[in-house]
């Protein structure tokens, strides 16, 4: 993970999610994104995960604690084995505030912007907090649904045929 590095148009963050780079925005202003997440699973963490999904416990504690499992449920498991979804946060840095409770299980690859942010309501200040209902990533939602497999499905296979 030392390694990956995190880019969107406009903003590139290192894999501690430090910001190095900055271009527009206004500053100290907590904007919403959708992202696009790319992450493996991290080996051994298979079964716990699937628990905690199962439980309804993946992301508890967190502010955005249901989305995690709106998260997964529709999870795509693409060729070169990443699990991708797209993701709604408000906070400063990609995945702030998620990041801990998704690092437990996965490794985070690539977290890029899901679409144009100068196309975006709240980026650009005409709708505070538009991402929540914001069909703006409708298109790329439907186009993983298209992708790779369901990554639940997978995942319980991957239990069973290890023997996990």
């Amino acid at each position: 993970m030392a390694d990956a590095v995190w880019s969107q148009r406009k903003r590139v963050w290192d894999a501690d999610g430090k910001q190095r780079h900055s271009s527009g925005g206004r500053p100290g202003q907590v904007k919403g994104m959708r992202y696009l997440v790319r992450a493996r699973v991290k080996d051994g963490c298979q079964r716990a995960l699937a628990e905690a999904i199962e439980r309804g416990t993946l992301g508890q504690g967190s502010v955005a604690e249901g989305e995690y499992l709106r998260n997964m449920k529709d999870a795509r498991v693409c060729a070169d084995e990443t699990v991708r979804w797209v993701e709604v946060c408000y906070c400063p840095t990609p995945l702030q505030e998620e990041r801990p409770y998704w690092e437990k299980y996965f490794e985070l690859v690539k977290v890029q912007d899901a679409h144009d942010r100068r196309n975006c309501r709240d980026e650009n200040g005409s709708e505070a907090w538009a991402c929540g209902e914001c069909d703006c990533t409708a298109r790329l939602e439907e186009r993983l649904k298209d992708t790779g497999m369901q990554f639940l499905g997978q995942l319980h296979s991957s239990i069973k045929d290890a023997g996990v």
